[in-house]
């Protein structure tokens, strides 16, 4: 079902905060009579981070605009009159408001989308039957949606009392000026005869008694006004400091754990519309809060009472500065990372953003952010509010940004689109550390106040760890450090510390995410992949899963120490299996034409149960990134067969002629393991033969060929020869 038919079933507050993303900036008319065409596009293809993405957005928007005079032109009748009208209306107002900024176009309707699938998303869990189970995300959205409404219906009761003190306390004030004018009177009969003194005197001292009777009753009743309004400040507050608990360091936390773990190829860490939404929430609450305890404060200053409201009153005060000041400075996150393997004198971006800006106002004046290179040593300090001015890690250019106020989003960011690391200054190494294992990180740093100078907030944060690279050769060994580090990072850690071994299960899940990215396939390591690979890494000969499962690598293993017999680590060996697949085997590999993960002697052992001529790809044994093809034939030497294999494919061979292509021009390869037809896997990525010659000139072709393959033993060579 559309969005649009869901969403105008919203009902209560839901249908309240659908309503509230319309206005000016676009029409809620626009939105239905276009319902069908705006959720049609492909708005997320569009990377609103690219300035060259412009022309898309542009291209979108006016097709929205012909979409809409479209609309009207159709309208016909006395009622379609007006909203031929109205409609070519919204369309002068939409060219008029995006042409120069069509970027902000596509941000809205995105925003728009993304809010209204989250509304009907949660109105189809919680009108679901009673009995039925929600899931756990959705029960969790919903104890923090409940904790809201106690805060709020808190705070509210908190106003109201707030306002039955003050009116208490303006009587009170007056009955008191009373006493004092009565008093002044009683003073004044001293001047006066006698006889008119014993007629005035005892009334007033009568008048005087009860009003000095009704302040100490009111002062008492107001001491306790004021105590039970403190008592109730602090339930809030409490309730405050866990619901902020729970959104910080839950919620807030497991964002950012997603998005350290998308920089291994998990899954996108998620927009945070949701959190940004629950933040605000928060900082609206605190505030509230916040300045019903200073009006409270200030009627104690209007009418000191002895007591212990003012010791309460300033513990309140301290209380929620702390929550808010702990709210600011933790929602001042990177909302898209630098790249983890950072080459010098190359372009890079980033993006911060502060999720409570636009509730703070803190965009009245934008504050500058501004980004700076620094090492382990330095952030470890750094969190220990240690002096570091005086160090320096590397020089960015392009390092200082303004944060931008997005109406339509209400988002409060900066966006680094052009940095450069100029230069990197590195540490001393330690024993077998290289370059490529010494990790820094960005630090953002801004300053902004809230509350008209109230409140003045110094925010730092820092980026995920990045490894620095000068030359592309060093990717490789940085890419390890990197997957290392994201993959086996604790939450709230000392800098940049992560395990010396992992167990080996938690490391095959780690590259089994990683490679399905890199080759972009849903098609992942299987369990023998996986068996394979722990072959190799341990120099075992065991094909049993479960005698891996409690087995640890280290580090040195992974990515320091050489495999046996080769000169190069197994994560070399892995990434090059990775880079080969990306670029040239991707097609195949995800058509299970490649089996990979498989040895020489497994090879053998799988093809010689089979008919000649069948054959199967492996990845090779002794070179980083090469696949070799092992097939089965006649060995014209005895009359016996036996498995040869090719030498290893690589890169570069592929550059020249495509796997397919050889594989066809191997007339001797006919099945490919275990039992199909070379030419039904292969053909459709077969290049298409030549057009006949032209001019009378006649096109050379390279063709692959295993020399005298069919007459004697094939050699484990295959040459690449001009066909004419």
């Amino acid at each position: 079902m559309a969005v649009w038919i869901q969403a105008q079933q919203l009902q209560g507050d839901a249908l309240h905060q659908m309503q509230s993303l319309y206005g000016q900036h676009f029409p809620i008319e626009v939105r239905h009579y276009l319902s069908q065409w705006i959720e049609g596009q492909l708005w997320d293809a569009i990377d609103l981070e690219n300035p060259q993405e412009e022309i898309k957005a542009k291209r979108l928007l006016d097709s929205l605009i012909q979409e809409l005079q479209k609309k009207a032109e159709h309208q016909v009748g006395e009622d379609g009159f007006l909203l031929k009208i109205k409609l070519g209306h919204y369309a002068s107002q939409l060219k008029s408001t995006y042409d120069r900024c069509p970027l902000e176009l596509v941000r809205c309707i995105k925003h728009i989308l993304y809010t209204e699938q989250r509304l009907v998303r949660e109105a189809t869990n919680s009108s679901s039957p009673v009995g039925s189970l929600m899931d756990s995300m959705s029960q969790k959205y919903h104890q923090i949606n409940q904790a809201f409404e106690e805060l709020r219906v808190l705070t509210q009761d908190t106003e109201n009392d707030l306002r039955k003190l003050q009116h208490n306390q303006e009587y009170f004030i007056i009955q008191y000026q009373e006493s004092l004018r009565i008093q002044a009177q009683l003073s004044s009969l001293a001047t006066l005869p006698p006889a008119d003194r014993q007629l005035r005197e005892p009334s007033l001292l009568s008048k005087r008694a009860t009003v000095e009777a009704w302040l100490t009753r009111e002062a008492n009743t107001l001491q306790k006004y004021r105590l039970g309004l403190a008592e109730k400040h602090q339930k809030t507050l409490a309730l405050l400091r866990k619901q902020q608990t729970v959104i910080l360091d839950d919620e807030l936390i497991q964002w950012k754990r997603r998005q350290q773990l998308a920089g291994n190829g998990g899954p996108p860490e998620g927009g945070l519309d949701i959190l940004q939404s629950w933040c605000e929430k928060l900082a609206e609450t605190i505030w509230q809060n916040r300045q019903q305890i200073r009006r409270a404060e200030h009627l104690r200053q209007q009418l000191p009472i002895p007591g212990p409201i003012e010791e309460m009153l300033t513990e309140l005060n301290s209380t929620i500065t702390d929550i808010i000041s702990t709210l600011v400075t933790s929602t001042f996150i990177i909302e898209k990372q630098p790249p983890q393997v950072l080459k010098t004198q190359t372009k890079f971006a980033a993006t911060v953003r502060l999720l409570v800006g636009g509730k703070l106002n803190v965009h009245m004046n934008p504050p500058q952010v501004k980004a700076t290179i620094i090492s382990e040593q330095q952030a470890k300090a750094l969190l220990k509010n240690e002096n570091t001015r005086n160090d320096i890690s590397g020089e960015i250019l392009n390092n200082n940004c303004v944060m931008e106020y997005h109406q339509t989003t209400g988002t409060l960011s900066a966006h680094f689109r052009n940095m450069s690391l100029k230069r990197i200054r590195r540490s001393d190494r330690r024993g077998a550390e290289s370059v490529t294992e010494e990790k820094f990180t960005i630090l953002f740093e801004s300053q902004f106040s809230v509350g008209g100078n109230e409140l003045v907030f110094q925010v730092k944060t820092l980026s995920l760890p990045v490894v620095v690279i000068v030359h592309g050769s060093q990717d490789n060994n940085a890419t390890a450090t990197v997957l290392w580090d994201n993959a086996f990072a604790e939450p709230g850690r000392v800098p940049f510390i992560v395990p010396d071994k992992v167990l080996w299960p938690q490391l095959c899940e780690a590259l089994n995410m990683k490679y399905k990215a890199e080759v972009q396939s849903n098609r992942g390591l299987s369990e023998g992949n996986l068996v394979f690979l722990a072959q190799k890494a341990f120099s075992s000969s065991s094909v049993n899963p479960e005698d891996y499962r409690n087995m640890t690598m280290t580090w040195s293993q992974f990515n320091r120490e050489s495999l046996p017999g080769r000169n190069f680590t197994f994560w070399q060996w892995f990434d090059g299996v990775m880079e080969l697949t990306k670029k040239h085997l991707k097609p195949h590999w995800n058509d299970g034409a490649i089996l990979g993960f498989v040895n020489k002697q497994q090879a053998q052992d799988m093809l010689m149960s089979k008919p000649n001529g069948t054959f199967l790809l492996r990845f090779s044994d002794s070179e980083i990134g090469g696949i070799t093809i092992a097939w089965v034939a006649e060995n014209p030497n005895k009359a016996e067969r036996m498995v040869w294999n090719l030498m290893p494919y690589t890169t570069k061979d592929f550059s020249i002629r495509s796997l397919a292509d050889r594989i066809s021009d191997l007339n001797h390869l006919l099945f490919l393991y275990p039992d199909r037809p070379k030419d039904e896997v292969f053909s459709k990525y077969y290049t298409p033969p030549l057009s006949k010659a032209v001019d009378g000139y006649v096109k050379p072709q390279i063709k692959q060929v295993v020399p005298e393959a069919n007459q004697k033993a094939p050699s484990d060579k295959s040459n690449c020869t001009l066909s004419y």
